[in-house]
C-alpha cells in the first residue's frame, strides 16, 4: 500500500495539488458544497492512479481541488462503499491520500436513515459517536507504524473542538443540529423492522453505509474529522413505508444548503 500510495500523492503533487489545508467527503446527494468552491482542479477517479471508482449513480466520482473561504480543500465528490465490492483498505485508500498530501482537517457527510424516531426527515445530525457493525476492518492486518499504532484510541473519534464550532455555527444561523450515535451497516438493502428496532436498542440514532471506515482511518493517522448526516428517511419500525432512492434524494437535497452553509462556515473559522 505504501507504494501506491506514494505514487497517487506525487500524481497529484505534480498536477498542482499542493498542501491542501482540508479534506471533505460528501455523501450521496450532498454534492452542493462545490458551488462554493473556487475550483482550480479537477480529477476523475479513473484518471488517479491507485484510486477506486465510484459505481453509485448519486456520486460523481471526481476529485477537486480548490479553495473555500481562502482555505486551500481536496473534495470527494462521491465515496466508495463496502456493498460497492471494495475492501476497506480500498475505502479509506484516499483519506491516506489526503492525511500524506497535508490535509489538518477531514469534514465528512452522509445520507442516514432516522431510527431516533424524533427526528425528522431532511434534518441535520452532528455524529458524536458510533457503533460500528461493520465486519471488516481498514485497519485488519500488518500495521504501518508510520501511519499510526497498532491499536488506535477511539475514545474521542469524532474532534470535540470541530463539534463545538459546528454547534456554535448551527445555533447563529438558527439550524437545528440533531446530535446522536450513526451506526453503519454493510449494505445495500435497506434495514427490516426487527434491524431497526436492534439499532435502537443499541443505543443508535441513525443508519448508513459509509462513514466510520474512513473516522477509523483519521483517527489512526491523526487526522481531526467531523461528520453530519443528512436524514433522509424516517426508519420508525412501527410506522414503515418503503422508500425509494429517489426519495433519498429528494429528502437530501431538501437539507444539502443547510449543510452547505455550515460546513463553508467552520472551513472559514479553522
Amino acid at each position: 500500500m505504501e507504494n501506491k500510495l506514494n505514487e497517487t500523492v506525487n500524481y497529484l503533487k505534480n498536477e498542482g495539488v499542493d498542501t491542501p489545508e482540508i479534506g471533505i467527503v460528501l455523501g450521496t446527494g450532498l454534492g452542493g458544497l462545490v458551488s462554493e468552491i473556487s475550483i482550480i482542479k479537477e480529477f476523475p477517479y479513473e484518471n488517479i492512479p491507485n484510486f477506486p471508482v465510484s459505481t453509485v449513480e448519486s456520486h460523481k466520482g471526481k476529485l477537486i481541488y480548490g479553495s473555500i473561504a481562502n482555505k486551500k480543500v481536496l473534495v470527494m465528490q462521491g465515496r466508495f462503499h463496502y456493498y460497492e465490492g471494495y475492501n476497506m483498505k480500498e475505502i479509506t485508500f484516499p483519506i491516506r491520500v489526503m492525511k500524506l498530501i497535508g490535509v489538518q482537517n477531514l469534514l465528512i457527510s452522509n445520507a442516514a436513515g432516522a431510527v431516533n424516531t424524533n427526528y425528522k426527515k431532511s434534518s441535520l445530525m452532528l455524529i458524536t459517536d458510533h457503533i460500528n457493525l461493520y465486519p471488516d476492518n481498514p485497519l485488519r492486518g500488518k500495521n504501518n507504524d508510520d501511519f499510526g499504532p497498532r491499536f488506535p484510541d477511539m475514545s474521542e473519534p469524532y474532534s470535540h473542538q470541530l463539534n463545538d464550532k459546528l454547534r456554535a455555527i448551527a445555533k447563529e444561523q438558527n439550524i437545528t443540529l440533531h446530535e446522536g450515535v450513526y451506526v453503519p451497516v454493510p449494505g445495500p438493502n435497506l434495514e427490516t423492522k426487527a434491524e431497526y428496532r436492534m439499532i435502537r436498542m443499541l443505543g443508535g440514532d441513525a443508519v448508513g453505509m459509509s462513514t466510520v471506515p474512513e473516522v477509523i482511518v483519521a483517527n489512526h493517522m491523526k487526522l481531526p474529522c467531523c461528520a453530519i448526516s443528512v436524514l433522509t428517511d424516517e426508519c420508525d419500525p412501527d410506522n414503515l413505508a418503503p422508500v425509494a432512492l429517489s426519495e433519498i434524494l429528494e429528502a437530501a437535497a431538501v437539507a444539502e444548503p443547510q449543510l452547505t452553509a455550515i460546513y463553508t462556515e467552520l472551513i472559514n473559522r479553522i
